[in-house]
């Protein structure tokens, strides 16, 4: 075993922990040795790791673009907000770069009508408002309330939910193919596509296709970055020798929402992570266009996250067919992606299935972000970040904090919130978010700070002056977020699209605990040890005590059978 074990761990892909050779005891692990006992039982070891230091931290991401990375990286980030019909994503970039000399000249994505015809009298009072509350005149209450997400009621959608994965995970390939005609209107030959994708779709233009590789690359270079470069090794106690390796999680499935929508963003933001990982087999899930194709930009990027498939479907029955298997889909170990509130249901009830025997990235909940501006950031920035989440869904929160702002300062802000607001395509599901959001002003960054980490958005943007000189020392102070974005040209869009941050991130809340998708969405740890005589005649009378402590008595004589063995 001394020469061995190091070819032996490398062949180990599934395990919650190691112990290599005649002296190294699992009683040792259990009590004393250095590594965690409290490990992945029942298979789950395919996608968890055991407990360690890093279950007890998360990772925020941030980023800082100055000009010149906004010139670099605009019209990339423009072209597949085009792609996505996400017109207010575009603006936001577009607003910023024809203040940058050097750029061209770029349109702003604009909807000159209002439409009226059919709205109710409550819809038409929907103006792009701003709820507007001082800090220093709303009660603790009140405050608390402001940190809440609107609820929505998770037991009538698992009734709804339930069914449809009972129907998948009994009829397969048929229920699928039932529900996709029900649910999407489309009639299915077959419920996926067989990779490999080797071609680049005819229908995508060349400016269609550089975007995306840009976007693909920096999304590359970041993960990679994220990868651990060896293993680690300690010696806890002479001759006690515990080693943890990373492993890929080797079947995942990556569910991109989608149908009327294109979003090669999310199949990207997913796609990288688990190709970097090294995953071994990679599954998308999206609806299907009416004639019952998959749009070419997702094409195009199944090509370059070597995807092993595609299937047709969304929805519940996406992620059941991806949790438990059926004719043509194959099993996943983990399911990650966004997805609306049936996804997330469907989601959270497999995970909890012992008999899917799955793990999932994260809860999800409708889009957010909160702004924190002060009188130095420009009111038409502000404004075009709050409507680019704004325009993702009725339900979204677009959250603005500003710092020491007089009244006609707030005004110009609310100004420029209802002129573009009114000119998006998407206006009408825009106010309706705006309508359900609020603005808070406070007198300090320091404040606007603590509301935010009390808040925990999904995207933080903070535009406040003196960002090259202070980025590092507010980022400090950030504690809940999924992403932030630090200074005036550090739109969102960027992160959305080709920065190389993640935009898979945790929403309603849920970044107080779990970080965003990343490269260790995609990996595990097994932990390892090997000792010697010389440790276990170290550890072993402590082990013997700890396990007579627990009555364990099976677990006391594994080592004292071997302490017999080194002392005669």
């Amino acid at each position: 075993m001394e020469e061995k074990k190091d070819e032996i761990i490398e062949k180990v892909t599934n395990a919650g922990s190691v112990f290599l050779g005649s002296y190294t005891t699992e009683s040792c692990g259990d009590y004393a040795s250095g590594t965690n006992h409290t490990l992945p039982t029942y298979g789950y070891a395919r996608m968890y790791s055991g407990t360690n230091t890093g279950s007890f931290l998360k990772h925020i991401t941030a980023q800082y673009i100055t000009k010149e990375g906004l010139k670099n990286l605009g019209p990339a980030v423009m072209k597949l907000a085009e792609c996505e019909s996400l017109d207010a994503h575009r603006n936001a970039v577009a607003i910023r770069m024809k203040d940058i000399p050097g750029c061209p000249d770029q349109s702003i994505k604009t909807n000159l009508t209002q439409p009226v015809e059919g709205m109710s009298e409550e819809e038409k009072k929907l103006d792009f408002s701003l709820r507007a509350f001082e800090s220093d005149k709303i009660s603790t209450e009140q405050r608390k309330e402001l940190e809440k997400r609107p609820i929505f009621s998770s037991a009538n959608i698992a009734n709804l939910v339930n069914p449809i994965i009972e129907n998948v995970r009994k009829n397969g390939d048929k229920a699928i193919k039932e529900l996709t005609e029900k649910f999407d209107g489309v009639k299915l030959d077959s419920v996926i596509i067989q990779g490999p994708f080797t071609e680049t779709p005819a229908e995508l233009s060349k400016e269609t296709v550089e975007a995306i590789d840009l976007a693909f690359d920096n999304l590359v270079k970041f993960h990679k970055a994220q990868l651990e470069p060896k293993p680690l090794h300690v010696e806890t106690t002479p001759g006690v020798n515990c080693s943890r390796y990373v492993r890929s999680i080797e079947k995942v499935g990556l569910y991109v929402p989608g149908g009327t929508a294109v979003l090669p963003s999310t199949t990207m933001h997913l796609g990288v992570p688990a190709l970097v990982a090294g995953c071994s087999e990679i599954i998308l899930a999206t609806p299907p266009r009416k004639d019952g194709s998959i749009v070419p930009e997702v094409l195009y990027v199944a090509k370059k996250i070597n995807a092993k498939m595609i299937v047709k479907a969304g929805g519940a029955q996406a992620i059941a067919a991806m949790a438990y298997g059926t004719e043509s889909v194959p099993k996943v170990d983990k399911i990650c992606g966004p997805g609306n509130q049936f996804v997330t249901a469907a989601k959270m009830f497999v995970q909890n299935d012992h008999s899917a025997l799955v793990s999932i990235d994260m809860p999800a909940g409708p889009s957010e972000v909160l702004v924190i501006a002060d009188g130095n950031a420009k009111p038409e920035y502000v404004a075009a970040d709050l409507l680019s989440q704004a325009e993702h869904g009725k339900d979204s929160q677009s959250v603005l904090v500003t710092i020491d702002l007089n009244d006609d300062q707030f005004k110009a802000i609310e100004n420029e919130v209802k002129r573009q607001g009114w000119n998006l395509p998407r206006a009408n599901i825009a106010k309706y978010s705006i309508g359900n959001s609020f603005a808070l002003r406070v007198k300090t960054l320091d404040e606007a700070l603590a509301f935010s980490n009390a808040y925990a958005p999904e995207h933080l943007i903070i535009n406040v002056a003196d960002m090259e000189e202070k980025k590092d020392e507010i980022i400090e102070k950030v504690t809940n977020a999924g992403s932030v974005f630090l200074g005036s040209y550090t739109t969102e869009s960027c992160g959305d699209y080709a920065s190389g941050t993640n935009h898979t991130l945790p929403t309603y809340g849920y970044a107080r605990m779990y970080s965003g998708t990343n490269t260790g969405s995609f990996l595990k740890h097994i932990t390892a040890q090997y000792i010697t005589k010389e440790g276990l005649k170290n550890l072993g009378p402590a082990v013997m005590k700890l396990a007579e402590c627990e009555s364990l008595d099976a677990h006391r004589n594994a080592v004292a059978i071997r302490m017999k063995d080194i002392q005669n």
